[in-house]
């Protein structure tokens, strides 16, 4: 089993608590703009925002990823956004580990706010699709590693 370690260099037991999620099935892309997006916030507010996302009420900014890329009304700062539903997904599930973890260290849960957050490409999975005359068309699948590491402030 490979060893992860978190690319949080500041980390102080006391004061921070980290949760991380390990190469999980969800767009790259995708998980960057959200970690761009939540990084900031309060626990709660992350949380609240990625419930709104899966709803389809609030959309994501996309900000580097934005070529072709529909505009969206409700974003503010930016003209470009999508839904990741898929990402917001696992990624509420790392959140409420954080949400865990601070419970367990006795953290107030009101106070914490995300100070880290990175959506790093994992591993990839190299299947091919057989086609046609002995022919085949490589089909890769890049997994994501999520890391989150919020305060008390």
């Amino acid at each position: 089993m490979p060893e992860f370690k978190y690319s949080f260099q500041e980390y102080d037991p006391l004061i921070h608590v980290r949760a991380s999620g390990r190469e999980v099935d969800i767009s790259p892309k995708a998980a960057r703009e959200i970690c761009a997006t939540i990084k900031g916030m309060s626990l709660t507010q992350a949380k609240n925002f990625l419930e709104n996302v899966i709803k389809l009420k609030q959309p994501v900014p996309f900000k580097r990823y934005k070529k072709e890329i529909g505009h969206r009304g409700g974003i503010q700062g930016f003209y470009t956004g999508r839904y990741p539903v898929k990402a917001a997904k696992k990624i509420l599930e790392v959140l409420n580990n954080l949400e865990a973890n601070a419970d367990y260290k006795g953290m107030d849960i009101d106070r914490l706010v995300i100070i880290h957050a990175a959506a790093m490409r994992g591993r990839k999975i190299k299947t091919y699709i057989p086609r046609a005359f002995g022919r085949s068309s490589p089909h890769f699948n890049t997994l994501v590693h999520l890391e989150f590491v919020a305060k008390e402030v």
